[in-house]
């Protein structure tokens, strides 16, 4: 329950159709794609960056835990309003304040659509290279939290490549600007990198200046289908030491194929236990020879059959319906978006499927392997206790693998409260106290979204 001072001073600040109390409105204000539920006291909606200086201001001084959120799209719970307060909900900051085709610049507010922005970008031959599967419903400032990535981070990178500038609002109610609308700039400390990835623990953004790319002037498609995980793996390092990177890179295991198989029945070769689907872009003359060049790559033991895609579009289409299906084998999922180094993905697979059958635990696999992120799921029941726990022992074994090999716990999806306990598995203590100090200095009252990030 909100002290009443601050009810006061926020219904004088902000009209009622953009300052929510009612329990029931603030419930959907509560959860995200990590189907946990921790409902806010108060829901915010700011317009503009002196709205969210004014609210931040308020915050701060009645230390009121203040949440930023997006669209709700997030998988790791990393805008639950998990010590109540206020859900500070951007979505109704929605301007594209410019864009500047001979710059290669788009600037906007935090609400705006990643889909809203490649629409904006396209007539001008361009695009926003981050593209996360919930790109047509996630905001940029959801994006800019996690530093989203999705199929095409194998060749152009994640959301933190793609961030000039950005204007934002600290945990103590003082506007900032970070970077440039230069692509070189080496004045100062590099704060626009510090802030995308941030998760809302450091500011809130209010406004971001995008890098954009060349559309690609065509694309294909190719599909390989393999015995076994193994051969698939090896293959995927035969293709990322090409001399020309693909656009797309992603494995399916033997458990995807049989979900696709439930949907599709005659889209794939009955022995296939593991899938490529691979993407190649650039000049119109470039694409036979790049296409060319990644089928003789997938040659090798193991494979049953590699051609180019008539369709390309079904195939991501197909993609697309994995984590939907994956309830048709458990009622949950617990999905993880790891990385290891592309060298060890034939050991990480081998391991993966070894731990799985330690503990009786379903899993599905499947990801950019291009750039080794692999999105783990764990199905689970979670009615069975007995099972839950050894999904929880199975959990953490996959992510000691995952720091044994050199690898990361998170790609793209961020650490939020989900992988919170496990941070310290790969950042020392030194380094996560200098974390916690830098975090003090942004939020002296530790307001914005208080407990996320650190173990």
């Amino acid at each position: 329950m909100l002290a009443q001072d601050i009810v006061k001073q926020l219904d004088h600040l902000l009209p009622p159709d953009r300052f929510y109390t009612d329990p029931v409105d603030c419930l959907v204000y509560g959860y995200d794609n990590s189907r946990k539920l921790f409902p806010p006291d108060a829901v915010v909606f700011p317009i503009d960056a002196n709205e969210v200086c004014a609210v931040v201001g308020l915050c701060n001084e009645y230390e009121i835990p203040l949440v930023p959120r997006g669209r709700g799209t997030g998988t790791a719970g990393g805008s639950l309003p998990e010590k109540g307060g206020i859900a500070l909900s951007l979505e109704r900051m929605l301007r594209i304040i410019s864009v500047d085709p001979g710059n290669r610049v788009i600037v906007a507010e935090p609400g705006v659509l990643n889909q809203t922005i490649q629409e904006a970008a396209k007539p001008h031959g361009f695009f926003w290279p981050p593209d996360p599967s919930s790109a047509a419903f996630s905001s940029i400032g959801g994006n800019l939290a996690t530093s989203a990535g999705g199929p095409h981070a194998v060749k152009y990178g994640t959301t933190r490549d793609h961030v000039l500038g950005l204007k934002a609002v600290t945990g103590g109610g003082t506007m900032i600007s970070t970077g440039c609308y230069t692509t070189k700039g080496v004045v100062g400390y590099d704060l626009t990198r510090l802030l995308v990835g941030s998760e809302g623990t450091l500011a809130v953004i209010t406004e971001a200046t995008l890098k954009l790319t060349p559309l690609p002037q065509a694309r294909g498609g190719l599909t390989a289908y393999y015995h076994a995980a193994a051969s698939c793996a090896e293959a995927i390092l035969r293709i990322m030491a090409l001399s020309e990177t693909p656009s797309a890179v992603e494995f399916l295991d033997e458990g995807s194929l049989n979900l696709i198989r439930s949907r599709f029945p005659e889209m794939l070769p009955s022995g296939a236990r593991a899938m490529l689907m691979i993407e190649v872009d650039g000049a119109y003359s470039s694409i036979p020879e790049s296409t060319a060049a990644v089928l003789a790559a997938c040659a090798g033991n193991g494979l049953i059959h590699a051609e180019e895609a008539p369709d390309p579009a079904a195939l991501w289409a197909a993609r697309k319906t994995l984590s939907p299906l994956l309830r048709d084998i458990a009622p949950k999922k617990i999905n993880e978006d790891v990385v290891v180094p592309i060298s060890a993905l034939p050991e990480f697979l081998e391991e993966l499927a070894r731990l799985s059958a330690r503990y009786g635990i379903a899993n599905v696999n499947f990801g950019h392997a291009g750039n080794g992120n692999i999105h783990v799921n764990l199905l689970v029941n979670p009615d069975n206790m007995e099972e839950m726990q050894r999904a929880g022992d199975c959990l953490n074994d996959v992510f000691d693998l995952v720091i044994r090999l050199n690898g990361t716990l998170s790609g793209e999806h961020g650490i939020g409260s989900e992988k919170r306990p496990f941070v310290d598995k790969e950042i020392d203590a030194p380094t996560l106290d200098l974390m916690k100090q830098i975090k003090r200095v942004f939020d002296p009252r530790n307001i914005l979204n208080p407990g996320k990030l650190f173990p």
